[in-house]
């Protein structure tokens, strides 16, 4: 039997192997959790005219500038400027003109009075208290100047990306697409959810698990289902989804055994790597390409624990490089561990744990067994606690490396 690979090792194969998706420019909305592939610099300011903070009347400072409760300023009111609606554009010396919040202030006046300091006069108003000059006045590009970055190269688009780009008029950004992933999970004993079990048959919980975990990480995820441990089938399969696959994940079928249908399916093309990596769980695993483009596939192994390791280690760097948003891994926390654990020498063991942000510090507590099928434990968790090859045991109290797997990064 081959040798395990160490863990870092088949990253790098895998990394090597992957290049990010050619960029073009994709409407607003879809670019959302994606990565800019161009800086956006702002071609308008924002506010792209002087407009109004306030409800009130614009004025002329120089008009008002005596006006008090006991000595108020009347000034004749020349017109309504609403949002939307500047049909007066300039204000001549001793008048006003009622104005709405976000209406252009008209050229001629230098600050906004507002309702509560006035009578709300419709034909003259009474002005009783005086604005300082500029005040209640929004000043042209006070927010963003024209030739502002707004956004630079590589950054992950969210909400208030989204709402500053439209603010300044852009409807499309340059960015990389979300891979299609295609997911198979083979399996003569699976069945879908909903269905009945014999009595050798189990649900197949993997290829939802895989699909939403690269759903999650911002793919489009198509979950194919169950494929039969008949090689020929598992061909026919995997070639009728090539034509929409960016990348593809199968699980099961990649270990020692008689009816190991990927391996045995994928081994004779020459262009797949099946072998040991230096890993619990997960340590069966293979990468490479398939078909005429050479579509990326990952075969993780069947265990639900080690097939989602599994993704976390390999596949998530994969797709974070193909949308190109770096970092590619998930980046490790240091926590302090509330209970010893042990670990087999030579190996990069992920333990389930459960994270937490206390007043002491970060702690990660270990969450059930380390079994590779336990996916009760692996549903319980939020973190992997990561013990190094050369370490067969951790005490309580140690620090430790966590990846902590809800947090956005």
């Amino acid at each position: 039997m081959a040798e395990p690979i160490s863990v870092d090792e088949h990253l790098e194969r895998v990394l090597a192997a992957v290049e990010p998706l050619p960029a073009y420019p994709q409407p607003l909305m879809e670019t959302l959790g994606l990565a800019a592939a161009e800086d956006v610099v702002s071609s308008i300011p924002l506010p792209p005219f002087d407009n109004s903070a306030m409800d009130g009347y614009a004025v002329r400072h120089a008009d008002v500038v005596t006006a008090s409760e006991d000595s108020p300023v009347h000034l004749p009111v020349v017109g309504e400027i609403g949002a939307g609606r500047a049909g007066l554009l300039a204000l001549s010396p001793g008048t006003a003109a009622k104005i709405m919040t976000g209406a252009p202030v008209p050229a001629g006046a230098d600050a906004v009075v507002p309702y509560e300091w006035t009578d709300r006069g419709v034909a003259q108003v009474r002005i009783s208290q005086a604005p300082e000059p500029g005040q209640h006045v929004r000043p042209t590009g006070d927010d963003v100047s024209a030739g502002d970055l707004l956004v630079q190269e590589g950054t992950v688009l969210g909400p208030r990306h989204l709402g500053l780009l439209a603010s300044v008029g852009r409807s499309t950004v340059v960015s990389r697409p979300r891979p299609r992933v295609v997911i198979l999970s083979t399996g003569s004993e699976l069945r879908e959810p909903g269905t009945d079990l014999g009595p050798d048959s189990i649900y197949d919980g993997n290829s939802w698990l895989l699909a939403a975990a690269a759903r999650q990480a911002g793919a489009i995820a198509y979950r194919v289902g169950i494929v039969p441990d008949e090689p020929r089938a598992f061909l026919d399969a995997l070639g009728d989804q090539l034509v929409r696959a960016d990348l593809v994940v199968t699980s099961g079928g990649v270990s020692q055994g008689d009816f190991d249908v990927v391996k045995e399916a994928l081994s004779p093309t020459g262009t797949v790597w099946f072998g040991p990596v230096a890993m619990q769980p997960g340590k069966p695993q293979g990468f490479g390409t398939v078909g005429d483009d050479e579509v990326p596939i990952f075969t993780l192994p069947g265990n639900p624990v080690s097939s989602y390791i599994s993704f976390e280690m390999f596949v998530l760097p994969a797709l974070r490089k193909l949308m190109g948003k770096a970092p590619w891994s998930r980046p490790t926390q240091r926590a302090r561990l509330t209970h010893g654990v042990s670990s087999p020498r030579g190996r990069r063991q992920f333990l389930r744990g459960s994270f937490e942000r206390g007043r002491g510090g970060p702690t990660v507590s270990p969450v059930g067994g380390p079994g590779s099928h336990l996916v009760g434990g692996l549903a319980e968790s939020n973190a992997l606690v990561v013990v190094a090859e050369d370490t067969t045991r951790l005490e309580a109290g140690e620090m430790v490396q966590v990846l902590a797997l809800d947090e956005e990064f």
